[in-house]
């Protein structure tokens, strides 16, 4: 992509591959799985012209960052230590403009929970706050494949079997499929990916998570076929600061990917605002 610089970053006693567009003030986006930073290639030249120093890693086991064999070394603090720990990295001091996705989504609502002092805002897409996301049975109705991701070797084998069929099938788009495939079939990469499902989803189900104080934007998409509207929509009951829930209709599960025009201009909009 244009512009856009890749550097390996050490931080939190890993190496982190890290893109890097832009100058100003500092916006930190945060991808889930199956994905790397490439799932916000359609927003990062667009937040860098204007005007904001965009910071996409890849996070820890995913693309091209460093891949610890633990289990619990995918613990959701240590993911948020090391977003932490990478804004340490770089220098950035200042507030950051806060974007996850999926499990980015997941850490992001635990960094804004837990470091409010360092985040302007947070934009919390798909996945809502994680009190609302364990309640009522219709999100856990939608989410059951994540049951099958907590079986070591059985998730593996079917999520390879007939040469990654349910990712393929699961990928809107056959460049996006393949370059999913791609960063997941190195030894280690697909284990390391469900790992993240594997150290807490005890822990989301179980466990009270914090309340955030920073002004929250949520965004869901009518496609998604894996998370319910009443998490997001109902994520309000878990912030103190401002809090805007926008509703995008028609888009699946990677809604930056397939309606970018509009997710940019609804984060330019937030972040001016805030």
């Amino acid at each position: 992509m244009d512009g856009i610089e890749s550097r390996t970053v050490q931080a939190n006693g890993l190496s982190f591959h890290v893109a890097l567009a832009g100058h100003g003030a500092p916006v930190l986006l945060l991808h889930g799985f199956p994905d790397t930073h490439r799932v916000w290639r359609r927003q990062i030249a667009a937040l860098a012209a204007a005007g904001y120093r965009v910071i996409a890693p890849d996070q820890r086991g995913c693309g091209e960052t460093a891949m610890p064999p633990r289990v619990a070394d995918y613990a959701l603090a240590q993911l948020a230590d090391d977003m932490i720990a990478l804004l340490d990295a770089l220098g950035i001091a200042e507030p950051v403009r806060l974007v996850g996705h999926d499990w980015g989504a997941v850490v992001g609502w635990q960094l804004a929970a837990a470091h409010p002092q360092r985040f302007a805002s947070y934009v919390a897409m798909s996945v809502g706050h994680p009190d609302e996301y364990r309640r009522g049975i219709g999100q856990k109705l939608r989410g059951w494949y994540t049951f099958v991701f907590l079986i070591p070797g059985l998730a593996e084998r079917l999520l390879r079997a007939g040469r990654w069929t349910a990712l393929r099938k699961l990928s809107t788009d056959a460049d996006d499929a393949a370059a999913r495939i791609a960063a997941l079939s190195p030894p280690g990469r697909l284990r390391a990916g469900l790992n993240w499902y594997r150290a807490n989803a005890w822990n989301i189900l179980t466990q009270p998570h914090g309340e955030v104080a920073v002004p929250v934007l949520g965004l869901w998409s009518t496609g998604d076929f894996a998370l319910a509207e009443y998490q997001m929509r109902n994520s309000r009951r878990r912030v103190r600061g401002a809090w805007r829930y926008e509703r995008i209709e028609g888009a699946s599960h990677w809604l930056q990917l397939e309606r970018p025009d509009h997710i940019n201009r609804l984060l330019l909009d937030w972040f001016a605002r805030h």
